[in-house]
């Protein structure tokens, strides 16, 4: 092969220009992998430690793999019909398989799943910063309790000075840099609890962990599957496939980065179950937040490591935002105004819709007190569909011809499974709450 020449009519080398091009690839495939991990390690982190009482760790571990396995699977499905057709949306790829059907369910579910969790992650902030109920924020812990300090107060400020200058990006690919920021303050998260559990061992104040559920009642089996949709949902993120894949550009690299991701998304995942349930034991809450308030009583954790955990959790779910916040307002538009230009480029349309969600998800996070219904909700529903359900009706489908033998029975196991489980979780949830309103 002849050297290639420039315009000057020199010869290129040929070594420095692939060089060249293999990092700009580890770079790009970098910043994916922080925009994926950012995107799956949001409000479910917090879940997981109480997850390993309801199973026991050994069974929790598995469901972990489990769970990251199939959710590479199932984007895999995705990223090979999408490239193999010309959709450049979850809804657009549902619409080749399904028609007008196919992309208006995947984007309500799209909608309620990601609104709920811009929900949740305004009250859990609100939560840190100035309490709820018996707990103080750690505003007022440090400033005694103040109208500027108040609930209300409060996320009105986080969502005016930090979530909107970051909504207002128009590339998802511009955020890479504050996902990299989360994904490392997630990391500090993990560790400050992993300290603060091997302090407590070296005291003796950790009770042995249960490796085996513990079923002492009827009902017991049943209550198991209420752990799943709380690991469905801390690892969906199908919505952001599309929006990061596109502007990645390269099958291969997408797919290297989800996998990556997914390893260091699990890994973190099984890392802060098992230090918070070595760290509170039984005692552990839904919301582990909830176990760092002073009020808990746990005399092994400093008052600086209690505000450091909760405030470094805080600003992990400020950053992961925007990146649902960006897949949210790209459905809504494309639901709403589907002859319309790219969103990006009008900016009336895109400052409005901006403003409207988060005007609707500060206005929700005042009025909903608690975070957990909402999780079992999504998780149990809109969270399956869009992690397992909709992947596997695509593979089964077939619209392209390139679904294996191997795919299809993949599919239909992954649709089952999501079904039964998904259905025993919202029985046994209706149960529980009808026994305890008795």
């Amino acid at each position: 092969m002849a050297p290639a020449k420039n315009e000057a009519g020199a010869d290129i080398p040929l070594l420095p220009k692939t060089n060249s091009h293999t990092k700009e690839n580890q770079l790009l495939i970098l910043r994916a992998v922080f925009n994926v991990s950012t995107s799956i390690i949001g409000a479910g982190i917090m879940s997981v430690p109480a997850t390993m009482k309801v199973l026991g760790v050994i069974p929790a571990f598995v469901l972990i793999v489990i769970v990251a396995l199939l959710v590479d699977i199932s984007v895999d499905f995705m990223l090979r019909f999408t490239y193999a057709g010309e959709s450049k949306t979850y809804a657009a790829l549902m619409n080749e398989s399904f028609g007008k059907i196919g992309s208006v369910a995947v984007q309500i579910a799209v909608m309620v799943t990601n609104l709920g969790c811009l929900i949740m992650y305004l009250i859990i902030i609100g939560d840190v910063l100035s309490g709820q109920g018996e707990h103080l924020g750690v505003l007022q812990e440090w400033f005694g309790i103040h109208w500027w300090n108040s609930r209300n107060f409060a996320i009105l400020f986080i969502v005016l000075f930090v979530m909107l200058p970051l909504v207002l990006y128009r590339r998802i690919e511009s955020l890479w840099l504050s996902s990299a920021l989360a994904v490392l303050l997630a990391i500090v998260f993990v560790v400050i609890c992993s300290v603060m559990a091997i302090i407590a061992i070296l005291k003796g104040k950790t009770a042995s962990p249960r490796m085996l559920p513990q079923m002492d009642n009827q009902t017991s089996f049943f209550n198991l599957f209420t752990a799943v949709p709380v690991i469905v949902t801390a690892f969906t993120f199908h919505f952001n496939v599309h929006p990061i894949g596109t502007e990645l550009g390269k099958p291969a690299a997408m797919s290297s980065a989800v996998k990556i991701s997914l390893v260091l998304c699990a890994t973190i995942y099984f890392s802060i179950g098992i230090f918070g349930y070595l760290l509170f034991g039984d005692s552990i809450m839904p919301d582990i937040l909830v176990n760092f308030d002073k009020s808990s009583g746990t005399s092994a954790i400093s008052s600086m490591l209690n505000d450091i955990v909760r405030l470094s959790y805080a600003f992990h779910l400020m950053l992961v935002f925007p990146l649902l916040n960006f897949s949210l307002r790209a459905n809504i538009d494309e639901l709403i105004f589907p002859k319309k230009p790219f969103l990006a480029t009008d900016n009336k349309r895109f400052v409005s819709l901006s403003l409207v969600l988060l005007a609707l998800s500060y206005i929700a996070a005042i009025f909903i007190p608690s975070i957990w219904y909402i999780f079992q909700f999504m998780g149990s529903t809109t969270g399956v569909c869009l992690a397992f359900i909709f992947p596997g009706a695509i593979a089964l489908r077939d619209v392209h011809g390139i679904s294996s033998r191997k795919d299809k029975i993949i599919a239909v196991i992954m649709i089952v499974q999501a079904v039964v489980t998904s259905l025993i979780t919202i029985a046994t949830n209706i149960y529980n709450m009808s026994g305890n309103s008795s």
